[in-house]
């Protein structure tokens, strides 16, 4: 069974903050773990600025301190229905995605719950979002919540309808374990889904003596059989598993059947059968994590 012993929710104070530590609130509650709320950053200490002009003042900046940032997590917690909780509240100066990955080691956190867009627009542009960034070196799962997920108050969130994009590979693997386990929680249904990628393009010419239509056919039924031996008995008896195998992009087939099935999660491995799927950009995860328009648990193999 999966267990969830401590929660390490890192926030930049933003409006879409809230939607995150509810979720995080939510996974303590149902593990009875412990939480962490944190933010980073720059500096704490007062900055020099200059004034532009040769020999011009210099003026000093003095940044917002660790002490009225406690105060706006605290909150932030309270907002989200958290109060109750005793969460501990950390206010930390660097970087963000190092200070995340190093906090989650300190804590021994066994879960990650962060927003997907942040302030730093232009910065993802470039580089891709701290929360894509934490998802390469996290030692722990990461359940990202999308800026406008919706998402009820702690004690009624309800994982009733949950999504497992399965490629076999080890990670996804592992992802259905965790998706299982949370069905039971939320009394809920698994769709394990599997995408098949290749021949999903333009038919071959007429003639091209190869018959397209009963191969894909045979790759279906295939898939069905290898996505139903997956579940064993004693899972079925614990939460309701459906098994969908669709023809397309594994990405875009996700999101089309996620927003379809008015998905509440999707419980997927953060690395493809390729093994390098995370270096990658484009991967199938990253296009899910910014597409999804519902919480997205990211699970390492």
């Amino acid at each position: 069974m999966v267990r969830f012993t401590h929660v390490l929710c890192p926030i930049d104070l933003s409006e879409s903050s809230v939607s995150v530590i509810t979720c995080a609130t939510a996974f303590a509650r149902w593990y009875k773990a412990r939480l962490t709320v944190l933010n980073v950053v720059p500096t704490f200490d007062p900055v020099q600025m200059a004034s532009g002009q040769l020999g011009g003042p210099v003026s000093i900046v003095r940044p917002v301190s660790r002490e009225e940032v406690l105060a706006a997590l605290g909150q932030a917690l309270d907002a989200a229905g958290g109060a109750a909780l005793q969460a501990t509240l950390a206010a930390e100066a660097g970087d963000p995605v190092t200070t995340i990955v190093d906090q989650a080691v300190t804590v021994r956190a066994d879960l990650i719950v962060m927003g997907t867009h942040g302030r730093s627009g232009f910065e993802r542009l470039l580089l891709g979002s701290v929360a894509e960034r934490v998802l390469r070196k996290a030692p722990c799962p990461i359940l990202t919540v999308p800026p406008h997920a919706v998402v009820a108050a702690p004690a009624d969130v309800a994982l009733r309808r949950i999504l497992c994009p399965m490629d076999f590979s080890p990670s996804a693997l592992q992802a259905l374990g965790f998706a299982l386990d949370l069905a039971q929680q939320g009394k809920g249904v698994v769709t394990v889904l599997h995408a098949i990628e290749w021949l999903t393009e333009e038919e071959p010419p007429t003639s091209v003596h190869f018959d397209v239509a009963e191969f894909r056919r045979r790759l279906t039924e295939d898939a069905h059989e290898r996505l139903r031996s997956l579940i064993s008995d004693d899972a079925k008896t614990r939460c309701a598993v459906e098994d969908v195998v669709v023809v397309g992009r594994a990405h875009r087939e996700i999101i089309r059947t996620a927003t379809a099935n008015q998905t509440d999660l999707i419980v997927m491995g953060a690395q493809g059968r390729g093994g390098i799927d995370l270096a990658l950009f484009g991967s199938t995860t990253q296009q899910v994590l910014r597409a999804a328009e519902c919480p997205v648990l990211t699970v390492r193999g």
